[in-house]
């Protein structure tokens, strides 16, 4: 496999994980589920890439990009009024979360294959390209979207994994190893 192929195949795992930590019905809680997917994904960019990540480049470079993405954070807020509020913030955090994974993915991806690093990137060049990849992740997301049914059944799974994990009744290797074999189902 390409290292091309294999990074569009992180995104694409990742941006479906993203759309899951945006149906999360609790404000904010949302919102970092969907930061700590896409620095989880920048880590493992950097290293198919050979670049070097810490947690901090990783957040900088993140927040580069994203901004303080008003957008996510009013969805997220969205999900505070009772009934509707939920069923439309979920629904537009879920697409925002996913287009947002995708373009954070897409710069990634670019910039490392052009020699970038973490720590040498143009802020406004980055954030240009992030613009341009959110707009093809809305389409990218709405052609996942076609998949529902089976993304549903698995993010309904993950669901459960991450609160057997939280119970301690599964180890964070466990989790990960359920984590990774579901996502070959994608």
């Amino acid at each position: 496999m390409s290292q091309r192929t294999e990074a569009e195949s992180m995104i694409r795992s990742h941006v479906m994980w993203a759309m899951g930590g945006g149906l999360i019905p609790i404000p904010l809680v949302d919102f970092a589920a969907v930061t700590a997917i896409q620095l989880e994904m920048l880590q493992q960019l950097a290293r198919l890439y050979g670049v070097e990540y810490s947690q901090s480049t990783g957040k900088t470079f993140v927040s580069a990009l994203t901004g303080t993405t008003i957008a996510s954070l009013g969805a997220s807020f969205l999900k505070a009024i009772p009934g509707i509020g939920t069923i439309i913030g979920g629904a537009s955090m879920s697409l925002t979360s996913g287009a947002s994974t995708y373009a954070v993915g897409q710069v990634a991806i670019n910039h490392f294959a052009n020699s970038g690093t973490l720590s040498n990137f143009v802020e406004e060049k980055v954030k240009q390209a992030y613009d341009s990849a959110f707009e093809r992740g809305k389409s990218y997301v709405s052609d996942l979207e076609d998949n529902q049914d089976q993304a549903k059944d698995i993010f309904a799974t993950l669901e459960k994994l991450g609160q057997l994990k939280e119970q301690g009744v599964l180890t964070e290797a466990e989790f990960q190893a359920k984590k990774a074999e579901l996502l070959k189902r994608l």
